[in-house]
């Protein structure tokens, strides 16, 4: 009896995780702290205005959460939460070992192409929900990228209005910062406000 209960403390300090419900719909997310950040280890799916599943289909959204505009993602994220910024990501990834190898220690351990799939070292478990091109004159933009690249929405914006994404793909194991139109859709993960 004793030896089955060491173990089982063993196993739940090594295999559970914290989680966080969002009050406005229910959804429970996984959390996961990365050196003083505590990230949701989920992509956002709350329903919105200025958002859509990958690919336009509801199932994608059970597994890789929802796309955003970037201006509908300034204030997704639940109370306590917030949008990261772009240093914000730029310490993430120096937590996990710099850009050269932050895209392997955030990507998930299966959903990438090709071998794609990362190490998950932290937990972190990025999917490749790919984006979705912004809407010109009540047009849908096209949707890409699933299974190949992972796009997460920056706070910042650049000095020509642009805004920064991180950005992983499956032929690299490094990951850094880019930038690109607002309109289009891209995925969100929350970060616990300090």
């Amino acid at each position: 009896m004793r030896c089955v209960l060491i173990f089982t403390v063993f196993f739940c300090f090594v295999a559970c995780s914290q989680s966080f419900t969002d009050s406005r719909d229910g959804k429970s997310y996984d959390v996961v702290q990365i050196g003083s950040q505590t990230w949701m280890a989920e992509n956002l799916d709350y329903e919105s205005d200025g958002s859509a599943c990958p690919e336009g289909d509801s199932r994608n959204c059970e597994k890789y959460g929802r796309l955003y505009t970037w201006e509908a993602a300034q204030n997704i994220c639940p109370e306590g939460w917030l949008l990261p910024d772009s240093l914000d990501f730029a310490r993430l990834m120096e937590w996990v070992g710099g850009p050269s190898q932050a895209g392997d220690a955030l990507k998930a351990t299966d959903g990438w192409f090709k071998k794609g799939n990362g190490s998950d070292a932290f937990g972190f478990k990025a999917l490749p929900a790919g984006y979705g091109g912004a809407v010109y004159e009540g047009e849908g933009g096209a949707y890409d990228g699933i299974g190949g690249y992972a796009y997460f929405w920056s706070a910042t914006e650049t000095l020509d209005g642009l805004a920064y994404y991180l950005f992983l793909d499956f032929s690299s194991k490094a990951t850094g910062l880019n930038a690109f139109g607002k309109g289009d859709f891209r995925s969100v993960r929350c970060i616990q406000k300090p």
